[in-house]
C-alpha cells in the first residue's frame, strides 16, 4: 500500500467511527429477487449473516429491519432469511419503508433491482425497474416529508434519462445516495489508485461478459480511475462501440491502445495462453472522448480474460498506472463485503463516500453506447453527458486488502 491508499484507508475508518453513534440504523431492503448467489444473497446477506456470511463477527453495524421482494422465484431465500433473522417481508414498497405504518419509519434504504425476468429491449438491455422502484421509496420520502439514504446497486437505470432524473430527486429531496457496484471498491493488485489531481491522456479497462451486464462494470471500472483526474470530471462529448473485426482494427490503429491494452492485461489473474484474436469470437469496445481530451476504451474479451484490470497515461509518469480490481469468486464474494463496508459509511455519517453522479455518468455512457452498436456502430455525440460534472474525493474507498486462505476477509 503507498502512502496515498494509507492515508485514505485511514481516514476512511475515522469517518465511520465519527459517525457510529447512537443506535443502529434501521434499514429497508427493497428487491427484485433474493436466492443464493444473488446480489440480495450478498448484499443483504451480510448485514444478516456477517460480513464472512458465517453468522459471526464482524457485521454491519446497521441492522435490516424489513424487505420487500417484487419475484418469488422457487429457490426464493427472502421468506426463508426473514424467518430465520426476525426480519419482516413487506406486500409493497410502502409497507415496508413505513414498517406498515404511515409515515417513513425506517433510517435507510438499500435498493437492489438486479434480477429477475424482465422484458429485452431492442439494445440488449434487460428492463430492470430501479427506476420505478425507486419512485416508489421517493413516494413515501414525499408523503413523510422526510428523507433517508438510499443506495442504489449497479446501473441507476438502463434508461440516460430516468438515470439523470433520480439523480435530481435526491437532490431535490435533499438526501445522500450511493449508487454502483462493487468493482470500483474492490481489494485492487496493486492496491494503488491513479494519483489525485494529475492530468491523463488515454485510459483503457478490460473485463469480459455481456454489452449490458458487464459493460456497465467495466465502465465503472474505467471511471473511477479517471475521474480522479485534474479539474475532475468534466463530461463525455462522444461515444462508439465497435466489434468483432473492427475492435481488433481499433486496438491495431491506435498505438495508445495497444500499448495501454497490454499494460493491463499483465495484471489479470486469468488470462488464458494464447494469442487474444484466437481466443475472443466476439471482442467489444466502447470508445469515450472526454471534454478535457482524455481519451479512453473498454473492452470486453470473453474468451481471454475473466477479471477487471486498468492502465492509464497520467502526466509526468513514464509508466502507466495499471492494477487489477480483484473480485473473491468464491463465498462470501469479499468484493461484496468493500461495497457494504461503502454503504454503511453512508448510512453512518449521512454523507456518500463518492458522488453519485459517477454511477449515472457511467449508465449514461453505457446506454448511448448501446445506442450506437444498433445505429451501425456509428459515433454519437453526447451533449447530455458532456454536461455532467463531478469531484471525486483525493481518498481511495476500494480495500486495501483480500481474503485469507480460508476465504475470510482480511481487514479492510
Amino acid at each position: 500500500m503507498n502512502r496515498r491508499t494509507f492515508l485514505a484507508s485511514s481516514s476512511t475508518t475515522l469517518l465511520a467511527q465519527a459517525g457510529a453513534a447512537g443506535p443502529p440504523k434501521r434499514i429497508a431492503a427493497i428487491i427484485t429477487e433474493y436466492w443464493l448467489g444473488s446480489h440480495a444473497d450478498v448484499v443483504i446477506g451480510k448485514y444478516l449473516e456477517g460480513y464472512n456470511q458465517d453468522d459471526k463477527a464482524p457485521y454491519p453495524r446497521s441492522k435490516i429491519v424489513s424487505m420487500f421482494t417484487e419475484h418469488l422465484p422457487k429457490n426464493d431465500m427472502s421468506r426463508p432469511m426473514g424467518k430465520k433473522y426476525g426480519v419482516p417481508i413487506f406486500r409493497t414498497v410502502q409497507e415496508a419503508l413505513t414498517l406498515a405504518g404511515d409515515k417513513l419509519a425506517v433510517d435507510g434504504v438499500i435498493l437492489i433491482g438486479e434480477h429477475g425476468e424482465y422484458p429485452v429491449n431492442d439494445k440488449a438491455q434487460t428492463l430492470y425497474p430501479r427506476f420505478e422502484m425507486f419512485l416508489k421509496i421517493t413516494d413515501v420520502f414525499r408523503q413523510s416529508a422526510r428523507s433517508v439514504p438510499v443506495f442504489n446497486d449497479k446501473h441507476l437505470s438502463y434508461s440516460w434519462r430516468q438515470a439523470k432524473r433520480m439523480v435530481e430527486i435526491s437532490k431535490e429531496l435533499k438526501f445522500p445516495m450511493l449508487a454502483g457496484s462493487s468493482v470500483p471498491v474492490a481489494h485492487r493488485v496493486p492496491a494503488i489508485d491513479t494519483p489525485f489531481g494529475k492530468p491523463q491522456k488515454y485510459a483503457v479497462a478490460i473485463s469480459y461478459s455481456g454489452l449490458d451486464i458487464y459493460g456497465f462494470h467495466v465502465l465503472e471500472a474505467l471511471q473511477c480511475v479517471v475521474d480522479r483526474r485534474k479539474g475532475g470530471e468534466t463530461g463525455v462529448r462522444s461515444v462508439q462501440c465497435f466489434e468483432k473485426q473492427d475492435c481488433w482494427n481499433f486496438i491495431e490503429s491506435n498505438g495508445w491502445v495497444s500499448r495501454l491494452f497490454d499494460d493491463a492485461l499483465t495484471h489479470s489473474k486469468t488470462r488464458k495462453p494464447g494469442a487474444p484474436k484466437d481466443l475472443v469470437k466476439d471482442p467489444a469496445v466502447f470508445v469515450l472522448e472526454y471534454n478535457d481530451g482524455l481519451k479512453a476504451a473498454a473492452f470486453l474479451m470473453t474468451g481471454l480474460v475473466e477479471d477487471f484490470t486498468i492502465a492509464v497515461d497520467v502526466e509526468g509518469q513514464s509508466k502507466p498506472v495499471s492494477t487489477l480490481m480483484y473480485l473473491q469468486e468464491r463465498r462470501p464474494h469479499h468484493h461484496f463485503g468493500c461495497l457494504v463496508k461503502n454503504i454503511e459509511m453512508m448510512f453512518e455519517t449521512g454523507k456518500a463516500p463518492f458522488p453519485v453522479e459517477r454511477t449515472m455518468l457511467t449508465s449514461g455512457i453505457l446506454d448511448f453506447g448501446l445506442e450506437s452498436r444498433i445505429q451501425g456502430y456509428k459515433k454519437l455525440d453526447t451533449p447530455e453527458l458532456a454536461k455532467v460534472r463531478y469531484q471525486t474525493p483525493d481518498a481511495s474507498y476500494f480495500c486495501s486488502k483480500g481474503w485469507g486462505p480460508d476465504g475470510k476477509r482480511l481487514d479492510m
